[in-house]
């Protein structure tokens, strides 16, 4: 019997690899990503202090209004523009993109491209 590959504990694993390198300080905090199924959610964490300092998903109220009738990708893109927009306030210009072990592809992407737009450096 074949036993099916889990791609989340491979993604896990691959995420820890990376996190290894990666850490946020407060001059230029983490930004990460997490995926789920139906959802996409963005963080950006200043890891010297362990705080996230600005967050945005898609269950926001003002995320969701923005988002009723867009595609995924086109909802992370939206999610990474607020995620952008919030960390300008707070006077954020410059993060480290985690990417949370998933692959720079579709809504990974979206996210990033949103950020950039609203004006962060990464």
């Amino acid at each position: 019997m074949i036993s099916k590959i889990d791609k989340n504990s491979v993604r896990k694993r691959r995420h820890e690899r990376v996190r290894k390198v990666i850490s946020g300080t407060s001059e230029c905090p983490r930004m990460n990503v997490y995926r789920s199924l139906n959802h996409i959610y963005v963080q950006v964490i200043d890891d010297t202090k362990g705080v996230t300092l600005v967050s945005a998903s898609t269950m926001e109220k003002a995320v969701k209004e923005q988002i009723a009738d867009l595609s995924k990708t086109e909802a992370a893109k939206v999610v990474g523009k607020v995620a952008g927009e919030k960390a300008l306030a707070a006077g954020i210009k410059a993060v480290v993109f985690d990417r949370g072990g998933y692959l720079y592809t579709g809504r990974v992407k979206a996210v990033a491209d949103g950020a950039r737009e609203a004006g962060l450096d990464f």
